[in-house]
């Protein structure tokens, strides 16, 4: 939890600064976004090849390295954020954020009683959460003060998460089944939980890289809304992990899908312009809770899918479409944004994610089919 608190706290920092920083050197708002893109492309690209790298170094290594690269990278911002060097900083980052994110949720499947994976995952979730819930204003505060100070920290944050990395047990995946039972895994059974993460990552995607630009003259207030979004993800994680392992996996999905889309909606509205601070902190309760709730499950349905002889194979492919929709959702609002408005944009990530909500409660297990 430490760990993932350090890993998720330095990528959380400067999630939204780089945009905003990009987009005030005279970049679009189509290529500020697009640092988020390329961050969220090379770590998808990095998250494919990380199930071999537990097998062979383990997971204390891959997190140790996943650490460095997240955060020393993040000085070079101090020389410049034009768009090509910002570009790269971030292609360079993600591949650090993409070993972090596998292995990280990897191993607590591997530590974690499989009665308790939910609120387990839940648990891990709340470190993940409550680091982004301070990181993501702050970062936005601290580059109004200082932009320098703030890539500091997105170096050091990261680099803090070599403590945890070296007090955890040597880890590596369950042994792989042989190669006929793992060409039988049926991919079909992950694309629910991908589906389901990538809609909702793509919406986060895009809020987090626009809201700033968009309000730029409400800088602090859009902070501490996306603050309320990572303290909402709190209750949404865990509470979502609570029901999987009582009541039966994936029955947390549709609600939440629900509650981020009207969220979401509320997010379209507000950006219409001169709205009261108080619909960004509804809208950001609402999102937090529903985003918070389908990560959770998802993960768990993905594991539950996997078996755990794959934990780590669940892990990578749970990643990838949580990293591929945050990067995709902010390049295509960001697109959006530039061409027909931030409330287009918005609108587009809500029906988004009402489609995926009307597909989960299509294809819900039957109870019959429900954990014991």
């Amino acid at each position: 939890m430490a760990m993932g608190a350090a890993a998720f706290g330095g990528w959380g920092l400067l999630l939204p600064v780089i945009p905003l920083a990009v987009s005030q050197s005279g970049a679009s708002d189509a290529v500020a976004a697009a640092s988020t893109a390329i961050f969220m492309t090379t770590t998808v690209i990095t998250q494919l090849f990380v199930p071999r790298m537990l097998m062979r170094v383990g997971h204390r290594a891959v997190l140790a390295a996943g650490c460095l690269l997240l955060g020393v990278p993040s000085l070079l911002f101090i020389v410049s954020v034009d768009a090509v060097p910002a570009l790269a900083v971030s292609a360079l980052r993600g591949t650090g954020f993409g070993m972090l994110t596998v292995a990280g949720a990897a191993i607590v499947a591997e530590l974690a009683p499989t009665a308790l994976l939910g609120r387990a995952t839940g648990a891990q979730g709340i470190a993940v959460a409550l680091a982004q819930m301070i990181t993501l204003p702050m970062g936005l505060v601290i580059f109004a003060a200082s932009p320098t100070a703030v890539f500091v920290l997105g170096a050091l944050v990261p680099a803090a998460g070599l403590i945890g990395v070296a007090l955890l047990p040597p880890t590596r995946p369950a042994p792989q089944p042989p190669r006929i039972e793992r060409v039988r895994l049926d991919i079909r059974q992950f694309l629910v939980p991908c589906l389901v993460v990538a809609s909702v990552s793509a919406a986060y995607g895009g809020i987090t890289s626009l809201l700033p630009i968009a309000e730029s003259n409400r800088a602090a207030m859009i902070g501490l809304a996306l603050a309320v979004v990572s303290a909402a993800m709190l209750v949404g994680r865990y509470t979502a992990g609570s029901v999987a392992d009582r009541i039966g996996i994936g029955r947390s999905v549709v609600p939440a899908l629900v509650s981020a889309a009207i969220g979401i909606a509320l997010f379209a509205i507000a950006a219409l312009g001169n709205m009261p601070a108080a619909l960004f902190f509804v809208a950001a309760v609402l999102f937090g809770i529903g985003y918070g709730a389908c990560q959770n499950d998802s993960l768990v349905m993905a594991f539950d899918a996997a078996g755990p002889a794959r934990y780590s194979s669940a892990s990578a492919v749970w990643n990838i479409s949580f990293d591929a929709g945050t990067g995709a959702g902010a390049l295509a609002l960001g697109v959006l944004a530039t061409s027909v408005g931030y409330t287009a944009g918005f609108t587009a990530a809500a029906i988004t994610v009402v489609v995926v909500a009307a597909v989960a409660l299509i294809a819900r297990p039957r109870p019959d089919r429900l954990p014991t």
